[in-house]
């Protein structure tokens, strides 16, 4: 099935031009949800009464999901089948909304947490479906041109959905956190619960939304995705394969993913926090994520135009891993708002990580294609605990020193870049 699909993609561009469109949407979609956490996180800092530390759970709490809902997705899938799939994963996503109403109206942090764990237990299922899917669906040596694009999609829904709902819930952010300081006790609550109850409505609508959207890509035309290949294709050294864990190439690229999207998501969803921290106004600092998202999608199309013409996926990625270690070192040695800005910057170096790292990892997996995919979804809680690993040190240090817990993470990737992708062997 597999190898038709693959053959469709690179002779028939009218064949795969209505499944990239629809992974295309189902990517923008991605993003929006992802990307809003960037502005939650100080929304909830305030309304909850959070430090730095507990309110960085917003990202624990939604990606560390993928770590455990992974494999469960990967077995979802085989029961429910490709379109299904899809459709489960949306509706999940909107009852993970849906929970941000009690959790607003009474105004307590576990249910949020609640809610974004079930919103990114959706996406696990999503993710794990589709990026297997736009990776073979034409030429391996391209696949993180096709992966760039999608990437465009989600970047771009990223950029817009913190301005959305900003303009919701702390389109008065700095005014309010003024009126705060001479309240009692009472009025204090008051305001806090008000605060809290401007979620309900933009959240209501997504539910709305996405369950919509459920039964509208049930409904399209999307093929079934099966394995790789069969076992009587499979050649001398794969067969020799017994365990997932045979694949260097796929161990490393789940460790090198793992650092990515920490450092991806310490880049997008921290920098509105630092930026209120060294005394940016909120009404300046919260267009700060959409800064970062729009230096990836311009990252996303300059690589976009020269792979793999011009660069190969693996030298992308080391140039991108030097170009993260630059930006990191200059956002630590500068201050105020250059500062700022080289960090956003790291969104133009993290642009092609995802997109190179998994091609690479997944190369030659074979029968284990499903499972590999599954485990780099796993890498995904990255984004879960690097994070709050910021957070810690920047309660312990400062938001701006935090920043060094980037280094590592880029020193890693490049080590997948220059050597691991290579290994198809532990001896």
């Amino acid at each position: 099935m597999t190898e038709d699909l693959v053959s469709k993609g690179r002779s028939g561009k009218k064949s795969s031009f209505i499944p990239i469109a629809i992974i295309g949407a189902l990517f923008f979609i991605f993003g929006f949800v992802t990307w809003l956490n960037g502005i939650l996180i100080p929304y909830l800092k305030i309304a909850c009464q959070l430090s730095n530390f507990q309110a960085l759970f917003v990202a624990f709490a939604f990606y560390i999901s993928y770590t455990i809902m992974a494999l469960p997705s990967s077995w979802v899938l085989k029961k429910t089948g490709f379109h299904n799939g899809i459709m489960v994963g949306l509706w999940i996503m909107a009852f993970g909304t849906l929970m941000f109403i009690p959790a607003a109206m009474t105004r307590t942090y576990g249910i949020f947490l609640t809610g974004l764990f079930i919103m990114g237990t959706g996406l696990a299922i999503l993710q794990t479906a589709v990026n297997p899917y736009i990776t073979i669906i034409g030429p391996r040596e391209s696949a993180a041109k096709r992966i760039s694009i999608m990437g465009i999609c989600n970047k771009i829904a990223g950029a817009v959905a913190p301005l959305i709902l900003a303009y919701f819930i702390l389109s008065d952010g700095d005014a309010f956190l003024k009126s705060l300081q001479g309240m009692d006790a009472i009025a204090r609550e008051t305001a806090l619960n008000g605060l809290a109850h401007r979620v309900i409505a933009p959240y209501a609508v997504m539910t709305v939304v996405l369950f919509l959207l459920g039964i509208g890509v049930r409904l399209a035309p999307l093929p079934e995705v099966e394995e790789e290949q069969d076992e009587e294709a499979l050649n001398g050294e794969l067969k020799a394969k017994k365990t997932i864990f045979d694949f260097p190439q796929l161990i490393l690229g789940v460790i090198a993913l793992f650092f990515y999207v920490g450092a991806e998501v310490i880049a997008g969803d921290t920098i509105i926090r630092y930026g209120i921290s060294i005394g940016i106004p909120i009404s300046s600092a919260r267009a700060f994520t959409t800064m970062t998202l729009v230096s990836m999608v311009v990252g996303y199309i300059f690589w976009i135009m020269l792979i793999p013409k011009v660069f190969s996926q693996h030298r992308a990625l080391q140039i991108s891993v030097v170009l993260g270690i630059l930006f990191a070192l200059g956002a630590l040695f500068t201050q105020g708002i250059t500062s700022v800005y080289f960090i956003a910057a790291l969104g133009f170096a993290n642009a092609i990580c995802w997109p190179a790292i998994w091609p690479l990892a997944i190369h030659d997996l074979g029968r284990f294609l499903k499972t590999g995919s599954a485990l780099l979804i796993m890498a995904i809680a990255g984004g879960a605990i690097l994070p709050l690993l910021w957070g810690y040190l920047s309660d312990l240090w400062s938001s701006h020193q935090a920043y060094w817990v980037l280094i590592p993470c880029y020193l890693i990737i490049g080590y997948f870049a220059t050597y691991g992708y290579k290994l198809r062997s532990w001896k």
